[in-house]
């Protein structure tokens, strides 16, 4: 008993001189703790940014479910220690011992939001060093206890903490089940559609986003939600454990002073505040959640109403969800989801869970274009501008696709290096909308010099077999009403002229059903290039033909350039059929690049323009002349237009070249067949002269038989000797005289 009264003794002595420690800080305390109102550097995770779901965001839910977690970890730790206090008087010194040991080393704990909380820190070692000197002089407050320490912190540990557990296990199957249905949204089949699978499909996605949607948002609000919680489950036991400890104090003991009331104060003044503003920002993010649900629910469709929602065709950036197709075989591929953005001239992607995103490809001077792939909607293909590296991407709606494509060619042209890039976007898009039909002035100044372009004979018109040599100074003058008719129809589609316009040739023409091996290898039949000595082959994309007024100059292939990249721009004609160019020295053939079959064929004679865009190299053009009509037998030129991956100074050399070989076998087949014209002229003389020296070869040889058959008449004759009367040998005479003379007629 002297034993225990005397450790009693010490320990109010400890208190005494604890409480006078006590009263010095809480003096200092009230200002700094003040703050904890205020509670400055809570982070939060942005609600607005739920339905977008981007790598950033999913990382950033990563971070505060760390905290989360870290935060759960702490608060079992805290709860066993006060637990302890409750179970057992004799070890309720031991228990608040660990307790103050455990608020020491707050301030070690790594909480990735909240490891800068000074004030917190400061408090909760303040409330250390005060349980520390108590726990020599405690004594059992069970109820107290009950009520004021363990309820607060078991109703943090066992409602809110698992509320954040099982928001984060629905959370997860939400966002499962979105993944699935945008997959299975994904394989809706363009040729095949059936209306009630594709209404379930969207019907699931639509379900399934909304509810992601919602959890998420709920998600996020329960975990903006835990930092405050996480605050008040650490300050309110702790308060509750003081006040019972002082309740006990005033019966009997003196030790309570008018500094640790006063702090205690503070500190529950905090803790309201505290709350308070939980419930403010709370509040806020109820009525942001309902604001977002109600603005966002057209959105949770994969493809909105482009009439609603259109797309942006000024943007220099972009970010968003696509599906890009890997190759994993020769003939198989698969699809993945993931997040693309751009980045200046790079195009980046962000796999989810990845803290950055990485290199795409080089966009700057790129071609992009639509594509038919795998039987799936929205599909574009990116090629560098070196053609070395491609990829295939899948938009989730027609409005992400044509934005897609729209970005990529504005930052194709390196609009994003200027200081306001969308505003040049827009003048860009807008020059392309008034680039389609020359400007009325324009028209009106050169309307005087229509009259003499239209009486020029047509026998003056030089025809140009090597285009990019032809003079064009008589047509410097001319407006571009002479080049191209204002309202001449575009055709953006591969259609032979021949089918329409040269049915004299349709038997020729109609070999472009035969597959072609463009190498110019026999196989079955005998190709009609094979005796050809040049076979060049180019990767070429048609962009579309028109009809010219002109095909004597180069500026007749610019301004079919012009207008016809400007009528897709405006026309959202985004497709391009990319075919092979063989180039032959008797002809042009467009060849179907995975069957082989010729699509068109252009006669090398018959091309009589070619020329390469003047800065963008990868486009280039010929004008062909055709003539014999289906509707009347004029001549009429066609320009036809493609895009090359950067070959289009090659291909009019290509070209060149083939007229020139063509030219020179040209006089070769016209010189040799004037010799076979002079030599069979020679071999008839000779056979003449042959058959003149028959003719008097043959009359040599009668007259010799003749003479030889008289001789031996008269041999015969002089050889008997008969005598005869003198009437007889006048006969006889008579008749040797008509004996020769019969064989004289004869």
């Amino acid at each position: 008993g002297r034993a225990r009264g005397g450790t009693s003794g010490a320990r109010r002595a400890g208190v005494g001189a604890g409480q006078s420690g006590w009263a010095g800080a809480g003096a200092a305390e009230p200002r700094g703790l003040s703050a904890v109102a205020a509670m400055p550097g809570i982070d939060k995770l942005p609600i607005e940014e739920t339905l977008e779901d981007s790598p950033q965001t999913r990382s950033l839910l990563g971070v505060f479910e760390e905290d989360a977690a870290a935060i759960s970890n702490y608060i079992n730790q805290l709860f066993q220690a006060m637990h302890r206090i409750y179970d057992a008087q004799n070890e309720l010194s031991a228990a608040t011992h660990l307790t103050s040991k455990l608020l020491k080393e707050y301030e070690k704990q790594r909480f990735p939001l909240g490891g800068d909380d000074e004030v917190m820190t400061s408090t909760l070692q303040q409330f250390a060093k005060v349980i520390d000197e108590l726990s020599s002089c405690h004594a059992v407050l069970s109820t107290q206890l009950a009520d004021a320490m363990m309820f607060p912190i078991t109703q943090f540990k066992e409602r809110d903490l698992k509320e954040i557990l099982t928001l984060k296990e629905v959370f997860q199957i939400a966002s499962n089940d979105h993944d699935a249905a945008i997959t299975r949204y994904s394989r809706l089949s363009k040729r095949k559609e059936n209306e009630k699978i594709k209404a379930e499909v969207i019907e699931d996605v639509y379900t399934s986003r909304k509810k992601q949607h919602q959890t998420m948002m709920h998600y996020f609000c329960a975990l903006n939600t835990l930092q405050y919680k996480k605050k008040i489950s650490l300050l309110e036991p702790l308060l509750g454990y003081m006040q019972a400890q002082i309740s006990f104090f005033k019966m009997g003991s003196e030790n309570l002073t008018e500094q640790l009331e006063e702090f205690l104060t503070n500190i529950g003044t905090s803790v309201q505040n505290v709350r308070r503003e939980m419930d403010c920002e709370v509040e806020n993010m109820q009525q942001t959640i309902e604001d977002l649900e109600v603005a966002s629910d057209p959105l949770y469709l994969p493809d909105p109403d482009p009439t609603k929602f259109p797309a942006h065709r000024n943007l220099t950036r972009k970010a968003g969800y696509l599906n890009a197709r890997n190759k994993t075989g020769l003939v198989s591929s698969s699809w993945e989801r993931q997040f693309y953005f751009t980045q200046g001239g790079n195009l980046m992607s962000q796999a989810r869970g990845d803290v950055a995103g990485g290199l795409v490809m080089d966009i700057d001077n790129c071609s992009v274009m639509a594509v038919d792939c795998e039987d799936r909607r929205y599909c574009f293909q990116i090629t560098s501008f070196d053609g070395k590296k491609s990829s295939i991407l899948q938009a989730e709606s027609k409005k992400d696709y044509e934005e897609w494509i729209c970005t990529i060619n504005n930052i194709s042209k390196q609009i994003y290096l200027s200081e306001n890039p969308e505003e040049i976007a827009a003048r860009v898009n807008q020059s392309a909308l008034e680039a389609v039909t020359p400007s009325p002035s324009f028209q009106q100044r050169h309307e005087s010099l229509r009259p003499a372009v239209q009486s020029r004979p047509h026998a003056a018109r030089t025809s140009s077999t090597g285009s990019l040599g032809s003079d064009s100074a008589a047509l410097s003058a001319l407006s571009l009403d002479s080049l191209v008719a204002p309202d001449t129809p575009i055709q953006f589609d591969i259609i032979s002229p021949v089918s329409e316009d040269l049915p004299g040739q349709a038997k020729s023409s109609g070999q472009s059903g035969r597959r072609t091996n463009p190498f110019g290898e026999s196989g079955g039949s005998k190709p009609e290039t094979e005796d050809s000595i040049l076979h060049q082959l180019f990767i070429v994309r048609f962009l579309g033909s028109m009809e010219v007024r002109c095909d004597e100059s180069p500026d007749v292939v610019y301004e079919t350039m012009r207008q016809i990249l400007a009528a897709r721009a405006i026309h959202n004609v985004f497709r391009m059929t990319e075919s092979h160019l063989l180039v032959t020295c008797d002809c042009l053939k467009l060849i179907d690049p995975q069957t082989q079959v010729t699509r068109l064929r252009f006669p090398l004679p018959n091309v009589v323009l070619y020329a390469t865009h003047q800065e963008n190299k990868r486009l280039f053009g010929f004008v062909l002349r055709t003539s014999g009509g289906r509707v009347d037998s004029r001549q009429t030129s066609i320009c036809y237009i493609f895009e090359s991956n950067n070959e289009g100074e090659k291909i009019c050399d290509s070209v060149g070249l083939a007229k020139q070989i063509a030219l020179h076998a040209e006089l070769d087949r016209k010189a040799s067949e004037k010799q076979k014209e002079i030599d069979r002229v020679k071999e008839k003389q000779q056979k003449e002269l042959n058959k003149q020296k028959q003719i008097e070869k043959d009359l040599e040889e009668q007259s010799r038989l003749i003479a030889a058959s008289s001789r031996s008449n008269q041999s015969s004759t002089e050889g008997q000797f008969v005598v005869l009367s003198s009437s007889q040998s006048e006969d006889s005479d008579l008749g040797e005289d008509g004996k020769k003379k019969r064989e004289s007629e004869a």
